[in-house]
């Protein structure tokens, strides 16, 4: 069993910055894959980044590439998220999820994860 507590949401302006902590704790926490996904109102969950245990290989999607950059502390079993150049539509409820058993093409589909933060707001607005 993992827990995963997700804090760093808030209010910024298009441009600026926010960095997400996701705390984890359970048995044998770092050979969890972990994954920062995202859901604005009236849209499915989507895949944002991505951190694989095996082999400390990151993967994002397009859209944030060059703007968001995804880091793990295995000493504080925590997995951020730090976004730049935000802007409105990165606006959206942000989780974290993990899974041990999580392979390359596998990693975006949320569906797969087992394990579950609470979420935290990010709101992009002037």
């Amino acid at each position: 069993q993992v827990q995963l507590v997700e804090s760093g949401g808030g209010l910024v302006q298009p441009g600026g910055s926010l960095r997400l902590s996701c705390a984890a704790s359970g048995r044998n926490v770092r050979r969890y894959s972990m994954a920062w996904f995202r859901q604005a109102p009236g849209k499915e969950r989507e895949f944002v980044a991505a951190h694989k245990s095996s082999n400390n290989a990151i993967y994002y999607t397009d859209s944030v590439k060059g703007r968001f950059t995804i880091s793990r502390d295995n000493a504080k079993n925590t997995l951020y998220l730090q976004m730049n150049s935000l802007k409105p539509d990165d606006t959206a409820v942000y989780y974290c999820a993990a899974d041990a058993s999580m392979i390359v093409t596998t990693l975006s589909r949320a569906d797969l994860y087992d394990y579950w933060g609470q979420g935290t707001q990010v709101t992009v607005s002037s």
